[in-house]
């Protein structure tokens, strides 16, 4: 009797697991702009250590990034476009 009792309970342990792994697995479905919205927001600890942490160990992170919101801008070579144009039309 022992034996069914503990063979009932590690099946309804694994059946709890997978319906558990099922409803986790589940895709949320949201816009765009929530998904923008929680990122902004959901700024963790862990997160702004790991950004620190890696712009320490790789100095070419921090130029990466910059040149990333240059492009964002439009403003990426404009210097060096701008001194070739110069260069060109001295000569």
């Amino acid at each position: 009797m022992g034996d069914w009792i503990g063979l009932g309970f590690f099946v309804l342990l694994v059946i709890g697991a997978l319906v558990a792994l099922k409803l986790l697995s589940k895709p949320r479905v949201s816009t765009s702009d929530e998904f923008e919205r929680r990122a902004a927001e959901e700024k963790t600890m862990l997160g702004a250590t790991m950004n620190a942490l890696q712009e320490i160990t790789d100095p070419a992170d921090a130029r990466s990034k910059e040149v990333v919101m240059q492009m964002k801008d439009g403003t990426f070579q404009k210097k060096k476009r701008e001194g070739k144009a110069e260069g060109d039309s001295e000569n």
